[in-house]
């Protein structure tokens, strides 16, 4: 053999070597399971154990974190003892005056909420936490709660349900 083709041989074998080591992974959705060992999933009923109540808040929550994780993921959702396990509830639910105006007034009010969450990976239990998640929204003074209520709640809970899908299965 000639050197040049010896050195192109070297070169392919240690190309090949180097890349049987690597193994390159992406999700379109984020989620990093490892669906070979994780294959179901298990959310409890989150209930509103806030001081103020708005009761159309909990079904929201409810649907839209058992949503996201049937859409997002391919686990599959059982009643009890998934291979993941969530569960919490809504501990809080408040409004504020945010800014006051020149006339001595309010004139931006904010809604947060928080929501304290309890994951259990019965695969790899180092990934387990219990901890709060929140969000919170402004909305003009001069609007009615009852007029942006819904819309701000959703976004809210769109937010939290982002943050618990991302430390729960995204690892973000």
């Amino acid at each position: 053999m000639k050197k040049a083709e010896l050195k192109i041989v070297l070169f392919v074998l240690m190309s090949v070597c180097l890349m049987s080591g690597c193994k390159v992974s992406y999700s379109l959705t984020g989620a990093s399971i490892d669906y070979n060992k994780t294959k179901t999933i298990t959310i409890e009923t989150f209930s509103n154990r806030a001081a103020y109540q708005w009761a159309p808040m909990a079904p929201m929550f409810n649907t839209t974190i058992s949503d996201r994780y049937n859409n997002q993921t391919k686990l599959r959702q059982v009643r009890r003892d998934g291979d993941l396990l969530l569960s919490g509830e809504i501990t809080s639910y408040d409004q504020t005056n945010k800014s006051i105006s020149a006339d001595g007034y309010s004139s931006m009010v904010q809604l947060k909420m928080t929501v304290k969450v309890k994951f259990t990976n019965n695969k790899k239990h180092e990934d387990d936490f219990e901890r709060s998640f929140s969000a919170s929204r402004e909305y003009d003074s001069s609007q009615q709660l009852s007029a942006v209520q819904e819309e701000l709640v959703q976004q809210m809970i769109d937010d939290i349900v982002d943050q618990v899908f991302n430390a729960t299965v995204a690892k973000w």
